[in-house]
């Protein structure tokens, strides 16, 4: 009996930190695309702002916001949805998952919209900015819409 007590608490613990790792990876998947997500909301939110009327309209200001938008669209921010990542903490749905080749494609627009504003916003023409900027913002809700609870 002794023997074996021995045995299982070296494999309770390899276990217990194997399953750590394993929440932790899941953890930082997690962490990396809520924070890839909280950098669209900065610079979407800001640019709306102006686009409504609620802050004044500056073209410069605009610009950086849609570059901002377009570079960390860049990003790989699907590696943060790693598929044991769905939990009640979280606002994903789990539709991700059972339609993750939608999603990506939902990206992909996002990453084509922003890279368009991008563009636009650098040539400062307020009314094609704010028109890129609707275009842009329809593909943020498309998103939320079919993949946020």
């Amino acid at each position: 009996m002794i023997k074996v007590h021995y045995f299982l608490v070296p494999l309770a613990a390899a276990l217990s930190a194997a399953g750590a790792k394993a929440d932790s990876a899941v953890e930082k998947a997690v962490d990396y695309r809520q924070g890839v997500m909280n950098v669209y909301a900065y610079n979407v939110t800001s640019m709306g702002d102006m686009v409504k009327g609620k802050t004044e309209f500056d073209a410069a200001v605009f610009a950086r916001h849609a570059k901002d938008l377009s570079a960390a669209s860049g990003l790989d921010v699907l590696a943060g949805f790693p598929e044991d990542s769905l939990n009640d903490e979280s606002d994903a749905s789990d539709t991700i998952w059972l339609d993750w080749d939608a999603f990506g494609e939902k990206h992909k627009a996002l990453q084509e919209q922003s890279a368009k504003l991008a563009e636009v916003a650098a040539g400062g023409d307020e009314a094609a900015m704010k028109e890129q900027f609707g275009a842009t913002a329809k593909t943020c809700k498309g998103c939320h819409d079919d993949f946020k609870n």
